[in-house]
């Protein structure tokens, strides 16, 4: 019994020490920043025209969904931007969207499932996931009308923020954010360092030289606030989760499940859905465990399969599911999991009817 125990605490340490050295210098820490940035600078009036309740479905869904194209990262980060979003008035529907489309399709994974995995399952992977990160949206929105009335509501009362007494160049904050999101993108690169840092530095420099000339020490403050709320909020949950999920691999591997993904069937498609949204996989990590662990590169496992757990595993997992409900509440964050995991699976039973 000591041993199982032993063994299951250094298999949650191994795990938790995994995530700290892969995540939280070239992922998490950017991520926070951005996040903080959101909800410090992007004024209420941006964020209403885009992604508000009443802004033009086919505008805020579509950014919604594409955004996963330019940030490279997994489910656990990003969480702090959805965070940001949500707390600026976005509407449910939108801010869903954005939280699955932004670690389901981005560049890197698309890219990468191509390459080991086959063309095929890439292109699916990349189709079916801004599908699905669309319908989840809409379906959250139609389900929770009342939580936009109410933030429609609140952004109404809240006051206009007050225009600057000398006003910037409109293209500084969105330049800050570009230096901001480079940050984010070199940091993740599948890159040597010598060639990351200095691509790295020169970011910063940028957004040191913005902040310095054409931000006031007010502006700098809230972002640093914003940020340490965030981050406050967000890191403790995703440590105990990670470590805790370390835990459980220990008395109940992914290999046990093997034999369960050998067909196309619905219940192979849906098992390998719910399976992916309780575990925790890294972005790109998910491509080797399907093709290795789970065996879909040596015939194991079947296509559909591959495809449920490809859109289900870096969209959700329990640490993140944990932080969800810290955001927008249990029931809501009930709803966002059941969604993913019943049209995950739906999507990989219906790609395995398309490849027969």
């Amino acid at each position: 019994m000591i041993d199982l125990i032993t063994g299951s605490l250094l298999m949650g340490w191994d795990t938790l020490l995994g995530y700290l050295s892969e995540h939280v210098v070239t992922c998490l820490i950017p991520a926070f920043f951005i996040a903080g940035a959101i909800a410090a600078l992007v004024k209420k009036e941006a964020i209403l025209k885009y992604f508000s309740p009443d802004a033009k479905k086919s505008v805020a869904y579509g950014l919604a969904s594409v955004s996963g194209t330019v940030l490279a990262v997994c489910s656990c980060t990003i969480l702090p931007m959805f965070a940001g979003l949500f707390k600026r008035g976005s509407g449910i529907g939108p801010a869903t969207t954005f939280l699955y489309a932004g670690p389901a399709i981005n560049i890197l994974a698309i890219v990468y499932t191509a390459k080991v995995l086959g063309f095929d399952l890439g292109l699916a992977r990349a189709v079916f996931a801004i599908i699905l990160a669309i319908v989840i949206g809409l379906i959250m929105a139609f389900l929770f009308r009342s939580h936009d009335r109410e933030t429609k509501k609140k952004m109404a009362e809240m006051p206009v923020s007050p225009a600057p007494e000398v006003e910037r160049p409109k293209w500084i904050i969105p330049l800050f954010f570009v230096f901001l999101v480079g940050i984010l993108i070199a940091g993740t690169a599948q890159a040597d360092w010598m060639i990351k840092f200095p691509i790295i530095y020169l970011f910063t420099l940028g957004a040191a030289v913005l902040l310095i000339y054409f931000f006031d020490r007010d502006e700098v403050t809230d972002w640093g606030l914003e940020t340490w709320d965030l981050t406050k909020k967000i890191f403790p949950i995703l440590i105990v989760g990670t470590f805790v999920l370390g835990m459980l691999a220990f008395f109940l591997p992914p290999e046990t499940f093997q034999p369960f993904f050998g067909t196309n069937s619905i219940e192979s498609t849906m098992l390998a859905s719910f399976i992916g949204t309780i575990l925790y996989m890294p972005t790109l990590l998910e491509v080797p465990v399907i093709g290795t662990t789970f065996g879909y590169t040596s015939g194991i496992m079947a296509g559909g399969p591959a495809l449920s757990l490809l859109l289900s595993g870096p969209s959700v997992s329990l640490p993140s599911l944990l932080v969800i409900s810290r955001i927008m509440g249990w029931k809501k964050t009930g709803v966002y999991a059941l969604l993913v995991i019943v049209f995950s699976g739906l999507a990989g039973f219906a790609y395995g009817l398309i490849i027969g």
